[in-house]
Formats: structure tokens, sequence, C-alpha cells
């Protein structure tokens, strides 16, 4: 596939491909996905994705959030395939604020706890670069691993709250979900202890011990003014009202292409 990365490489604006996923760490297996990723500044234009003319779905930038951009998903020969648009200032903007402490969650369709901002920091960090000029592999901030975990156990201790208040009113596959929701929040800021970069939900648990079950008790953590105070970027009740000031296109501050 690495012959799609040059190809890739070519389309106008794009600065570096990246692989990523069990491929970029060695681990994958004959059959496992190839996850590329797609870094470029100023306009990217969906339209040269399409022109490859492969079967699947391409979109264009900014259909699939403000995080997560967008991309392509291909089956070639038998193998899929996985383009993602990562927008290099938005990645960058959003780095600078990691080394600071500071992240948003978002919500991201498949992922219970949703998608942490400095996640694209940590693509960045665990990827292998295929073409183009180095890019930043940042480190793991030590800010973050103080401000992380108490915003990921107070958003837990709020779950675990709400799936009690499930639990009387006996509606226990509520109280589950949601359980299981603070589960991988707290398996998050297990991880951001650790200083370790969680890029999706496959397998957090088990990385966190708590693959055996429900996690018992409450969360420890700041109480949530305590937690807002000290991690700006903590809103579970919408995403519409960030911390961190953003442009028309829903961009963080950052220099523009």
């Amino acid at each position: 596939m690495h012959w799609l990365a040059e190809r890739l490489q070519a389309i106008p604006g794009v600065v570096a491909v990246t692989l990523g996923g069990s491929r970029a760490r060695g681990a994958e297996l004959p059959d496992s996905d190839w996850d590329f990723g797609l870094y470029y500044r100023g306009h990217l234009d969906a339209g040269h994705l399409r022109a490859f003319g492969h079967p699947g779905t391409v979109v264009d930038p900014g259909e699939w959030g403000r995080l997560m951009n967008g991309g392509a998903w291909w089956t070639l020969d038998g193998i899929k395939v996985d383009v993602l648009y990562r927008d290099l200032d938005v990645v960058e903007s959003w780095a600078a604020l990691a080394e600071q402490g500071r992240f948003e969650i978002d919500p991201l369709l498949g992922h219970l706890a949703g998608w942490p901002t400095y996640a694209l920091a940590g693509e960045l960090a665990l990827g292998r670069q295929l073409t183009g000029p180095p890019l930043p592999r940042p480190q793991f901030p030590p800010v973050l691993r103080e401000s992380a975990p108490p915003s990921w156990r107070w958003r837990a201790q709020f779950h675990r709250t709400y799936a009690e208040h499930h639990a009387d009113r006996g509606d226990q596959r509520a109280a589950a979900a949601v359980r299981t929701r603070a589960d991988f929040e707290e398996a998050h800021a297990r991880l951001a202890e650790r200083g370790e970069w969680a890029l999706n939900e496959k397998g957090l648990l088990a990385r966190a011990g708590l693959d055996t079950g429900v996690e018992n008790g409450p969360a420890t953590g700041p109480n949530p003014t305590t937690a807002v105070a000290t991690t700006t970027a903590v809103d579970f009740t919408s995403t519409a009202t960030a911390p961190v000031p953003l442009d028309p296109a829903g961009r963080p501050p950052g220099p523009r292409g």
C-alpha cells in the first residue's frame, strides 16, 4: 500500500502521509485495515481522492466533525483502507493547547466517552510517517498528566451517579450503559496518569485494567467546581460552548494557510 501513500502525497495541499493503527505498531494481522493520515494545510479538494476511482466512500473535509474531519473508506483487493484528513494547522493548535494541559472532549460515533482533542497530538506521536517532511512527534505533556485525570474522573463520577438514578427507577439496562461509559472515562483517566496516548476506545478498558466488569464504587476526583477551574476544557453538556475560541470554520486558533 505504500504506492497509495505516494499518490496521496501528490494531492495539492498535502504535507505528509502517515500510517496508523495496528500496522504502525507492527501488530497487524494479514487482513488488518490500512489506516492512513492525510495531513494538509489550507484547502483540500476531496475530488482528487474521488478521481482515484477506488470503490468505497469519499467525503469532503469537515463532514465527520471538527476533530475527525473527514476521509475515505475504500476496499482495495479485499482489504479495507481508511484515509483520514487532518488539517495540520488545527492539529498543531490542539497539540499546543495540550502542552498547556488544556483539552476538550467531542462526541464521536462509535465512542462512548467521546474523543479528546489531545488525541490529535497522539496520532502524530504514534503514527509512522511515510512521506513528506518530518512531522512533530509530541511527548505526552506532563501538565496534561495532571489536568486530564480529574477532568475524566469528574465525568465518570457524574455518570456513576446518573446510573444510580436509572437503577432506582428500575431501568437496569440504562444504568449498565451509563456505568460502562463511566468505565471508559476512568480508563482515559488512568492512561493519562501514566502519560499514555489513547487514540480510540479499542482495547481501552483492558489497557486500564477495567476489562473484568463494571468498576465498582465512585470515581475519585475533585468536585465539579474544582474540575472546571483546573481544566478549562471540561463541558459534558454541549460542545457548542467551547472554552477555546474557534473561528467560523470551527477551528481553534492558530496559523492558517
